[in-house]
Order: C-alpha cells, then structure tokens, then sequence
C-alpha cells in the first residue's frame, strides 16, 4: 500500500512530466493558422492524457502552464495569459466530465471524449474571443475556430490511443479513471 507521501510525490513528479511534454508537443509542430497569429499543434493530446492520469487539478496545472510556457519560449508571450486559462480550463472541463461517469472498462469512456469535444468547443470560443480583444476585430477570428477544432480532435484522438496503449502497461496503475 502506498503512503499518502508516496502518492503525493508521484503525483508531482507526474505533473512535471506533463508539463513538460505539453510544452514540448506544443513546441514540436507548430503549424501556423492562415490569416491569424496563432498555431495549431499537438498539445491538446497531452493535456487530455494529463488530466486522464493525474485528475483535474493537476491535469490544469500541466495543461495551462506547459502550453503557456510554450506561447513565451516560441514568441508568442502575449498569448500566454489567454493560453493558461483556455488550457487549464479544458482540463478543468475533462476532470468534471469524468466525475459524471459510471466506471467504464474502455480505456477512455464516453463521459471522458464528450469532455474533451466540450473542452475543445471551450478553447475554440476561448481563443476567438482572445483574437478579438487582442485585436480589437471581431471577424477575422473566425477563421481560426475550424483549425481550433481540429486541433481538439487529433488530441482527442492521440489521448484516446496513449490511453488505450498505457492501460495495457504497469503505468495503468496511475490512471485516475
């Protein structure tokens, strides 16, 4: 049996390894959106495993700091706010949704994708307005929602598939769900 310090300790170290890893799978591919500021990346997938293996609570802190991090080391530091609280909020919305599911054997059940298609609505809506404010244009920002999009559904899809593979592994033993 684990010692409550023991899993504290885990769960830190886990912390900082997703933040980590989201810092970088947003660093790793940056593809620019069209006729805005912004990026698409690869993110989004390890802020939904984050909140899969360590909750919501710590699956914000990692989704919201490792993102903005990565707004400020690829030049983009007045995009890190907005970035912290549109990621720490997606993870906030996954964590709740898998509060509201029944135990599920699939690796990640239907309240935790319907979290993250709703986390992905969130940093879509999340994003338009922050280019509006920034900008002070409330039309050019809505060419950027459908690459948000798109964006959310390939992390919904690279989440789904790390979490089908690290269940089949002693890793399983971390997962919150």
């Amino acid at each position: 049996m684990k010692t409550n310090t023991t899993e504290k300790t885990t769960s830190l170290v886990l912390t900082g390894v997703m933040t980590a890893l989201v810092t970088v799978c947003v660093m790793v591919l940056p593809i620019p959106i069209p006729m805005t500021t912004g990026y698409v990346n690869l993110g989004d997938g390890m802020i939904f495993l984050a909140v899969l293996l360590l909750g919501w609570k710590y699956g914000a802190f990692a989704g919201g700091v490792g993102a903005a991090l990565a707004d400020i080391l690829l030049g983009s530091a007045a995009w890190a706010p907005w970035t912290l609280v549109i990621k720490a909020g997606m993870a906030v919305i996954v964590g709740l949704s898998l509060k509201m599911q029944k135990k599920e054997s699939a690796a990640v059940s239907v309240a935790g994708i319907g979290g993250m298609i709703l986390a992905t609505a969130f940093m879509a809506a999340g994003y338009y307005f922050a280019e509006a404010v920034m900008y002070g244009n409330w039309v050019t920002p809505v060419v950027g929602i459908i690459w948000n999009i798109l964006q959310g559904a390939v992390g919904i899809v690279i989440s789904c598939v790390l979490t089908a593979a690290l269940k089949k592994t002693p890793a399983r033993r971390y997962f919150t769900n």
